[in-house]
């Protein structure tokens, strides 16, 4: 990495080409789409799975159905990924294909809300296992000690990805090493009980016996399923940093998220080899029930490998997460000095910075996973609108270089499921929250038009801007002097 370090203007302008540096490759690349998935959902979300499924065998096919609309989406965001090689994901397609409001509420809704909550949850489930594992007993408040964890492990985090995106990616591919190995060791703990016929939840005649019977409830199941597959996008926010993307992003997702999946299915037969449905779902972490039941004196293997699990994909999580609000204050949608990297290191860091803040409040309110629950439908209208942009650029764009293109039913087939899990959890479950999430959204819209349409800048924020450019030594890059967002 060099060490040089770039003058700047009173501006913040530079004398020379400032950018993201290409540092991820394919085999980094397939572990931020594998170690961004592979969390904590994996070891809590099959109960959720199976209490809105009510059988094995549902909760099962919906697992394989997650898998297989998140494939269809990755290739659908790959032909926008290699059409458009921006960072930003989402955000860049949007902003490519529908314009300006569009790619301003998606990052709206996912810089202050989905992300840093992502990230706040994936810290503060690591708190909690460490805290449960390290603190004696009970005396002391476990809830505050895991909330310090928390905290420690954002604070850890935000260092490292601050520091270097090399340090940042090797972390990743360490980390995801080390969940794949444990899910690994589940699994062949799983083939053994099958060897031994421990197979009575399994048999097709059996494992579909009093499955749910309102179609509408499954799209809750779906939303358990899928936050678990939760992270399938994070390689397309970080394009421009990918070596050759053109080549290694279809590859890392063609290659990591069906690998992903077949994990966790098996991982989910495993479990039912020695876990009946009443006792999953009485458990609060079904990993560790399992644990307990077949690994005798090795059990703490699980625990402590929830821990290094929740710890890496937080780490993707944050780093993928710092890019999107950096590059939508690269095209004047959020305040200009999240558009800017560090003079030396070549990291956004503003833009990680402000995503650490945001979700070590989260971390503190405690109760933020229900709010993230009911923003669930607000993420699938996105993703389905990104999707839905590929169709547009199809019309719009259609001689445009392509360097894959999916057959045209995928898109269709993505955006009909995006909306079934819009629609569905408020036609089953038609809760306040539903309505607070879409207020939200759309208090965007007044944000968009009175400081990016209008322009109206608050007093004082441009000697704020100077003041933390000092401050954290960053200079913006020289994308920001005249390229925007295009095909």
């Amino acid at each position: 990495m060099s060490g040089k370090i770039h003058k700047a203007d009173q501006n913040g302008n530079v004398d020379g080409d400032v950018k993201l540096k290409r540092e991820v490759g394919l085999v980094g690349g397939i572990a931020f789409v594998i170690g961004g998935m592979i969390g904590s959902g994996i070891f809590v979300s099959p109960v959720g799975v199976l209490r809105e499924t009510e059988s094995v065998g549902m909760s099962l096919v919906v697992w394989l159905l997650c898998g297989l609309l998140v494939v269809t989406g990755c290739l659908c965001y790959a032909e926008l990924g290699t059409m458009i090689p921006k960072s930003g994901g989402d955000y860049a397609y949007l902003l490519a294909s529908l314009g300006d409001l569009p790619a301003f509420l998606f990052s709206w809704t996912f810089v202050f809300i989905i992300r840093p909550a992502t990230v706040a949850i994936l810290c503060l489930v690591f708190g909690t296992y460490t805290a449960e594992y390290t603190v004696p007993g009970e005396c002391v408040e476990k809830e505050g000690v895991a909330k310090l964890f928390a905290i420690l492990a954002l604070l850890l985090l935000t260092f490292i990805n601050s520091y270097s995106v090399k340090a940042a990616n090797q972390l990743n591919i360490v980390f995801t090493i080390a969940k794949t190995l444990l899910c690994f060791i589940i699994i062949a703990i799983g083939f053994v009980n099958i060897a031994r016929g421990e197979t009575n939840l399994l048999v097709p005649s059996e494992s579909f016996k009093g499955s749910a019977p309102d179609v509408s409830s499954y799209a809750l199941a779906f939303y358990q399923g899928l936050w678990a597959y939760e992270g399938w996008t994070y390689l397309n926010s970080l394009t421009e940093e990918l070596k050759n993307p053109r080549r290694n992003l279809p590859l890392a997702v063609m290659i990591g998220i069906p690998v992903v999946t077949l994990i966790y299915i098996v991982v989910n037969i495993a479990y039912f080899t020695v876990i009946t449905p009443a006792e999953l779902m009485v458990s609060k972490a079904v990993a560790i029930t399992f644990a307990q039941r077949t690994m005798g004196i090795f059990a703490w293997i699980v625990p402590v490998g929830v821990c290094i699990s929740t710890f890496g994909a937080a780490n993707a999580s944050l780093f993928t997460a710092g890019r999107l609000p950096f590059v939508a204050a690269r095209e004047g949608h959020m305040v200009q000095i999240l558009s800017m990297v560090h003079a030396k290191r070549f990291t956004p860091q503003p833009a990680i910075i402000f995503v650490s803040i945001t979700a070590s409040v989260l971390i503190f309110m405690g109760n933020f996973d229900s709010l993230l629950n009911y923003f669930s439908f607000a993420v699938w209208m996105f993703y389905g609108l990104t999707v839905t942009s590929l169709l547009v650029l199809r019309r719009t764009h259609p001689d445009s270089e392509r360097p894959i293109k999916v057959p045209l039913v995928l898109p269709i087939i993505f955006v009909i499921s995006s909306l079934y899990l819009i629609v569905a959890p408020i036609i089953s479950d038609p809760v306040i929250e539903f309505l607070y999430a879409f207020l939200f959204i759309l208090s965007g819209v007044i944000v968009y038009i009175v400081f990016v349409r209008l322009k109206i800048t608050l007093p004082g924020i441009n000697a704020v801007t100077c003041f933390l450019q000092k401050l954290l030594f960053v200079i913006r890059t020289s994308y920001d002097k005249d390229e925007k967002t295009q095909i």
